[in-house]
C-alpha cells in the first residue's frame, strides 16, 4: 500500500498516481489533498492523527513550500512503515508515532536529477515512493542514491502549561466542521464532564459529545485526538469562541 496526501487539491495527485502505477502495482489510497496550501504544522498534525492508523505502508506526502530549493528530499523509516517527502519537518509527528515510544528515526537523502524545478511530487517523491515499495521498507539502504543522514528537519507541537487549577494552552488546528483543536490534553477535563469550567474567563460547559448540548451551543469537549477541543453542536467552534491556529487559551477548573 502506498498512501498519498498533499495540499495539491486537483490535478496534480493524478500526476503522481501516474507515476507511481507505471512502477508498480501497489494499492494507492488517498489520504486527504486538501490540507491548507503550504501548511507544514497543520498536515503534519493530521497525518500524525491518522497515518498511525493505517497497516504497515509507504507514506507519500507533499506540502513543500521550499520546492525547488536545496531543501533534502528524504525517505524515513518508521518500523514497518516509510514516509517520503521534504525534509521540511512535515514528515516527523507521524514517524515519531509510527516508529514509537523512544525509538530512533532512520532517513535517507534521495538524490535526485528531478525534470521540474516546482513538481518534486511527481518528479523526485513519487518514483521514490515506488522504489521503497518495491524494495520493502527494510531494504532501503539498497537503493541507489539513498543516502542515511543523521541530521534532519524536526518538528514539533507546543506544550502546554498545565497545574491543578489552570491550563494555558494554544489552538493547533481547527477541522472542517470548525473544531478548534487545543494542545491540551483531554485528562484535565477528568470528572468535569456535565459541569462548567471557565475558558478565557467565561463559562461553558463541559460534554463528552456535541449532542449533549442544544443546536448552537457552545461546548468544551475531548475529542479523538484526545485533547480538549472548543465546539459548537450543529455549528463551528472557532467562530463562536472567536478563536483561530496559534491563539492561546485559558481553561480554569
Amino acid at each position: 500500500m502506498i498512501t498519498l496526501s498533499s495540499d495539491f487539491g486537483s490535478p496534480y495527485p493524478a500526476a503522481m498516481k501516474g507515476v507511481i502505477l507505471d512502477r508498480t502495482d501497489a494499492r494507492l489510497v488517498d489520504v486527504a489533498h486538501d490540507f491548507p496550501r503550504q501548511d507544514v504544522r497543520t498536515t503534519a498534525f493530521w497525518l500524525r492523527e491518522v497515518l498511525p492508523t493505517f497497516p504497515p505502508a509507504v507514506h507519500l506526502v507533499v506540502v513543500d513550500p521550499g520546492v525547488g530549493t536545496d531543501r533534502a528530499a528524504l525517505v524515513v523509516r518508521a518500523g514497518d512503515h516509510a514516509l517520503v517527502g521534504p525534509d521540511n519537518g512535515v514528515l516527523v509527528p507521524a514517524a515519531r508515532r509510527l516508529a514509537g515510544e523512544g525509538a530512533e528515526l532512520e532517513a535517507f537523502a534521495i538524490e535526485s536529477d528531478a525534470a521540474s524545478a516546482t513538481f518534486h511530487g511527481r518528479d523526485v517523491f513519487a518514483p521514490a515512493a515506488a522504489a521503497v515499495h518495491e524494495v520493502g521498507t527494510d531494504a532501503i539502504e539498497s537503493l541507489d542514491g539513498y543516502e542515511p543522514v543523521d541530521d534532519i528537519e524536526s518538528l514539533t507541537f507546543p506544550e502546554p502549561a498545565v497545574d491543578d487549577g489552570t491550563a494555558n494552552g494554544e489552538i493547533l488546528v481547527v477541522d472542517g466542521f470548525g473544531n478548534a483543536v487545543t494542545n491540551v490534553p483531554g485528562t484535565v477535563l477528568d470528572g468535569r464532564f456535565g459541569e462548567a469550567i471557565e475558558l478565557d474567563g467565561e463559562s461553558v460547559r463541559v460534554e463528552r459529545s456535541y449532542a449533549h448540548v442544544e443546536p448552537g451551543e457552545r461546548l468544551v469537549t475531548v475529542g479523538s485526538h484526545e485533547n480538549v477541543e472548543l465546539a459548537v453542536n450543529q455549528g463551528r467552534g472557532a467562530e463562536a469562541f472567536g478563536v483561530g491556529v496559534g491563539d492561546d487559551v485559558v481553561l480554569t477548573r
